[in-house]
């Protein structure tokens, strides 16, 4: 039986997760100043900042070597499970990428995380990212639907290591014969494992949403643009007696006055490090174009859309708390369950996003339950 059939998400409150910063260079590729930090040190205040300001998630990024004004990097793992022991309250999410993890081990390794975070554990599924990362490791760069046909087998592992004994499994990429994980993760109502996201904007990548993750993780988009998608994984899903839950990327600049909040992203592209944005726009719309029907990530991005690497930009969350709030609830009311976010200056702006937009949405989200209003933003674009 699927494991999340009979999920109700339509009154839930959403759900904030935030970009950990574990790689140098902030979430913009610009030489604007940004008062954020990919050490330790840092991101452990900024961990206990969030979960005290209405973040549920955080996600660790994953890259393996230096690339495209991210000179240095922290491992997803590892820092995830420190970020975990230095929190009460926050989940999360390591991304990882197979073809660089055997999915069993890594199965087991989060079973033990999952342990010591008394049941806060989370993995990301990347089923693409920079060739170069795996030419460079000397592994085999698949092309781009054999990529998520890999990674439909890592999580059928990832699921039977975790809730089945002597789990068995032969599909084209992966093995299981008799493996018998003990101890599982543990397990809580409506969350029998570690909860599994993926991205992914092809028709590969919904598709699979539908048929194996419990979370969809959409790049950046408008109004239209996710209610597009969340109608056709939505449909892929219902065609498995299944449901998924949605997050949307977005890069979040909210100030006292809109026009602050203008000069500020006006700034950040004026500033952007040419060089780096092309280098990554070269990196990554291979993926995109490679598919059958150019509908893959970053496929039609342009190089404002790059300067926040997951088109963060195109979400349009910048201008005043309530601006900002209104438009969130408007993405809610389109089926998004969650809003994964970046910000500028992490530690400012976090404190900023609890005191001063998180209200206005719980106030929103109240409006929109009782059937008060259409929380649809006047004077914002879509």
């Amino acid at each position: 039986m699927p494991l999340n059939h009979d999920i109700d998400t339509a009154d839930e409150p959403l759900k904030f997760a935030y970009w950990v910063p574990n790689v140098s260079g902030g979430l913009v590729v610009s030489n604007i100043e940004q008062r954020t930090d990919w050490s330790y040190e840092y991101n452990k205040k900024l961990a206990v900042l969030a979960e005290n300001n209405g973040f549920e998630y955080a996600l660790t990024q994953v890259r393996y070597m230096a690339s495209y004004g991210a000179a240095y990097q922290h491992e997803s793992t590892s820092f995830s499970l420190a970020l975990l022991l230095a929190t009460e309250r926050l989940k999360v999410i390591a991304a990882v990428h197979p073809g660089l993890w055997q999915p069993a081990v890594l199965a087991k390794l989060l079973a033990t995380v999952d342990h010591l975070s008394g049941g806060r554990a989370a993995v990301n599924v990347v089923s693409g990212w920079f060739k170069g990362e795996f030419t460079a490791l000397g592994e085999p760069w698949l092309e781009h639907d054999e990529r998520y046909r890999r990674s439909e087998e890592f999580i059928h592992v990832l699921r039977k290591s975790w809730t089945e004994d002597a789990a068995q499994f032969a599909g084209d990429f992966y093995r299981l014969r008799g493996f018998d994980l003990k101890p599982k993760p543990l397990t809580a109502e409506g969350r029998p494992h570690p909860e599994i996201f993926q991205g992914g904007n092809s028709t590969a990548a919904r598709a699979m949403a539908g048929r194996v993750s419990d979370w969809y993780f959409s790049n950046g988009k408008d109004f239209d643009g996710i209610t597009e998608q969340i109608s056709e994984v939505r449909a892929a899903a219902a065609e498995h007696d299944r449901t998924v839950r949605f997050g949307l990327n977005g890069f979040l600049i909210a100030r006292d006055t809109e026009a602050e909040a203008r000069e500020t992203l006006r700034e950040i592209v004026a500033k952007a490090d040419h060089q780096a944005v092309e280098g990554f726009r070269g990196a990554v719309q291979q993926a995109g174009s490679s598919t059958g029907d150019k509908r893959g990530m970053w496929a039609d991005s342009e190089f404002e859309d790059l300067v926040q690497y997951n088109d963060g930009f195109r979400s349009k969350l910048i201008g005043t708390p309530e601006q900002i709030a209104r438009r969130i609830v408007e993405y809610k009311r389109r089926g998004v369950n969650l809003l994964l976010l970046g910000f500028l200056h992490y530690h400012e702006e976090v404190e900023y996003f609890g005191k001063h937009v998180l209200p206005i949405v719980r106030e929103l989200e109240a409006e929109l339950s009782s059937g008060a209003g259409n929380p649809e933003p006047v004077g914002v674009t879509r």
